[in-house]
């Protein structure tokens, strides 16, 4: 163990966390109710909550609704904040938690009526917060990249989840994914750098996919 390196042991952990969902992923809940995350992260988007106090958070891919009401819960804390959640369908919405603070829409992320009303869903100053965890092909994760970033207000957040697969280092078979979508928006886009600092915690589901939005 002591001539191993820390990446080393925080990379082995991190693929026994993933390896079993049952145990882990499969089994983690807010206030009872299921959030396929990692609570190192969710600890890292209460504090992104407390520090910037975003006006709205669009979350892209809302599955049974756990992680929404887990932002809406933060968003009473803070006393400020609404969430928009997208999915493609809906899943036992009759299950789904309900919170004033959240609006379910229905639709894919990137079809241009569900962004076109996302984006008409932003108030004039309004500060937003973007969480991206839907389809984790590369094509669909760049595709929101694109549509999503123009509302990310300077200071914040485009959170680009499961950016671990493809061999980052979870799921080598998954093929191009939330990684290589942020390479390619990178490329081309200077007005968001990756926040390193919100990886502190050594394991992170979302590896270099902390993209905060420079300020002027």
């Amino acid at each position: 163990m002591a001539d191993r390196s820390p990446e080393e042991i925080v990379r082995d952990f991190h693929e026994l966390y993933y390896s079993d969902h049952t145990r882990t992923v499969g089994n983690t809940f807010w206030l009872g109710e299921h959030s396929a995350k990692c609570p190192l992260d969710l600890w890292i988007y209460q504090e992104i909550l407390f520090e910037r106090r975003p006006d709205l958070i669009v979350e892209c891919g809302t599955f049974f609704g756990g992680t929404a009401h887990f932002l809406a819960c933060m968003c009473d804390l803070v006393d400020n904040g609404r969430i928009i959640t997208i999915d493609v369908r809906e899943r036992q919405p009759h299950r789904r938690p309900r919170h004033p603070r959240i609006e379910y829409r229905t639709g894919s992320s990137t079809a241009p009526e569900i962004v076109a009303g996302v984006h008409e869903a932003v108030g004039p100053g309004e500060r937003v917060m973007v969480i991206l965890d839907s389809d984790h092909h590369k094509d669909h994760v760049l595709g929101e990249l694109q549509s999503y970033s123009p509302l990310i207000t300077p200071g914040d957040y485009l959170i680009v989840e499961d950016s671990n697969v493809n061999g980052h280092p979870v799921r080598a078979d998954h093929g191009p994914g939330p990684m290589e979508a942020i390479d390619e928006f990178l490329a081309g886009n200077d007005d968001f750098f990756i926040d390193e600092s919100r990886e502190k915690f050594f394991m992170t589901f979302n590896p270099r996919g902390y993209l905060r939005r420079k300020e002027s």
